[in-house]
């Protein structure tokens, strides 16, 4: 029997912070691919609209070479998503 993939991007992006715990981070391509598999890549833009929301309501934490991000709405490059700390 097959894991039933999240039906948002908010509930994979939730579910799998949630699953890593306090202190560890997930790839923003881990939880585009919960959503897709084989179109991850068109869900990138979605996830990272869905992490600057969550961040906003101190849902996750969006970081930026370990740390968290200062502006959400600004942040560029590679970053990584976490529970709050």
């Amino acid at each position: 029997m097959t894991e039933a993939k999240p039906v948002s991007v908010r509930e994979a992006i939730l579910t799998l912070t949630a699953a890593k715990g306090a202190g560890k981070t997930i790839a923003p391509e881990e939880a585009a691919k919960a959503i897709s598999s084989e179109h991850f890549v068109r869900v990138l833009k979605d996830v990272r609209a869905e992490a600057v929301r969550l961040h906003k309501a101190g849902l996750i934490t969006i970081y930026r070479k370990g740390k968290p991000v200062e502006d959400p709405d600004t942040f560029k490059g590679v970053y990584r998503l976490g529970v709050p700390v």
